[in-house]
């Protein structure tokens, strides 16, 4: 892979990747910064902030900086997770000053109006009602706060209603000046150009911004699960819905390739693709058994690569002639079956393949691998993505049968069900 790592002096890490398979570059302005970094009381900030910096600045004021991008054809959003919060645009490659203007004008002279703060309160409030219209939403705000009673992966990204009604202006513009900051942020920039000139721009945009302070993280430890926990939740949907979270290590674990595979045997993979989209998961172990034995409507698995020990989680629709029971049953013979009987060779093979498709499915676009690149420094290092396919084919049927029997245990799960249905 061409690729140019270079650190600027105020500690921003800079990612090239050139390539010419099109006319066109994207930038990615990563922020080591998410849900997984906030505290009761300031749920949903990491959101909220990111929100803010689409109000723009005194020299690319709201809506500005996007219909500019438009003008040149090109794509301009951002987003929020667990452990991140990203900003990019995609355009013609000899368009990408424009985008490195951009975010680096907004690195450090939003706003944060108090006017358009209240304004944003009223959309993120909506935001959330309407995510609340979900019953999946419902149903896994609860799931997570019951296997994460201690980290902050407990709570979702939208953060509580409570948080958001009672955060202020100065809240929001304290969280700004703490992480967005050229060390505490990796820009990622993959198109159509000459790395060595890139380098140079972004040089002249981004190494007058001033280095901060490192900021101080969270340092809180999940402790073990001991034991199952469920949840319950009633709703009017007219449809049950079961969701299964086991928890594992962190994506730096040399266990999560093989977990990886494993998930490929089971739910034919999932997970890996966070702008949506994937292959098919007819031919798995728990489509087979659940929907093709008319137990479910559907059924994934998704694992996530994430800085902290994360979630395996499984999610099925319950058929309309069938039960949460039955799906929950044929869902733990399947997965005691893997723990008791290694994968054949045939089967292994498959599921490399699959998790090797998804992987370039997920890295094909110029805009994908921009996004790699910075987001697999979120939680590793871009390495973790060059050597992905190479970690992958390593994994022996040995592997996937130790991880499935020291992570799929009854103890290390929490259990949802979404009752949605009367019964008699």
């Amino acid at each position: 892979m061409n690729l140019l790592k270079t650190t600027l002096d105020n500690g921003l890490t800079v990612l090239i990747r050139e390539t010419h398979t099109a006319p066109v570059a994207s930038v990615w302005l990563w922020y080591r910064v998410g849900s997984g970094d906030e505290m009761p009381g300031k749920t949903g900030i990491a959101h909220w902030v990111e929100h803010i910096l689409f109000k723009g600045t005194e020299r690319w004021p709201e809506g500005a900086a996007d219909a500019a991008i438009a003008r040149e054809g090109g794509m301009f959003n951002g987003m929020t997770w667990l452990d991140f919060t990203t900003f990019y645009e995609t355009l013609p490659a000899d368009k990408i000053a424009l985008a490195l203007d951009i975010e680096a004008d907004r690195m450090v002279n939003a706003r944060f109006d108090p006017e358009e703060v209240e304004s944003e309160r009223t959309v993120i409030l909506s935001e959330r009602q309407g995510a609340e219209n979900n019953p999946l939403f419902l149903l896994e705000e609860k799931l997570m706060a019951a296997a994460f009673t201690v980290h902050p992966y407990g709570h979702d990204t939208l953060g509580s209603v409570e948080d958001l009604r009672s955060m202020t202006r100065d809240d929001l513009y304290a969280h700004y000046r703490t992480y967005y900051r050229p060390n505490n942020a990796v820009l990622a920039i993959a198109g159509d150009f000459n790395a060595g000139e890139i380098e140079r721009l972004t040089e002249r945009y981004f190494a007058p911004l001033e280095r901060g302070p490192e900021p101080e993280r969270p340092q809180v430890k999940e402790p073990p699960q001991s034991e199952e926990r469920r949840v319950t939740h009633h709703g009017e949907a007219g449809v049950d819905y079961l969701l299964s979270l086991y928890h594992v290590p962190p994506a730096t674990h040399p266990d999560f390739f093989p977990l990886t595979v494993l998930n490929a045997i089971l739910a034919g993979g999932g997970g890996l693709v966070i702008s949506g989209g994937g292959l098919s998961n007819h031919t798995s172990r728990l489509y087979r058994a659940l929907v093709e034995g008319d137990l479910a409507i559907d059924v994934s698995g998704s694992l996530y690569p994430t800085r902290a020990p994360g979630m395996y989680t499984f999610a099925a629709t319950v058929h309309p002639a069938s039960t949460l029971e039955a799906v929950e049953k044929a869902l733990d013979e399947e997965l005691t079956r893997v723990q008791n009987e290694p994968v054949s060779s045939a089967e292994l093979e498959k599921a490399k393949r699959q998790a090797r498709a998804l992987f370039a499915f997920s890295s094909e676009s110029i805009t994908h691998q921009a996004f790699w690149l910075g987001y697999s420094e979120m939680f590793a290092s871009y390495t973790w993505f060059i050597n992905y396919l190479r970690r992958l084919e390593a994994v022996s049927a040995e592997d996937v049968l130790r991880v499935a029997q020291t992570y799929l245990r009854p103890t290390n799960r929490t259990v949802g069900w979404y009752i949605g249905r009367q019964h008699a």
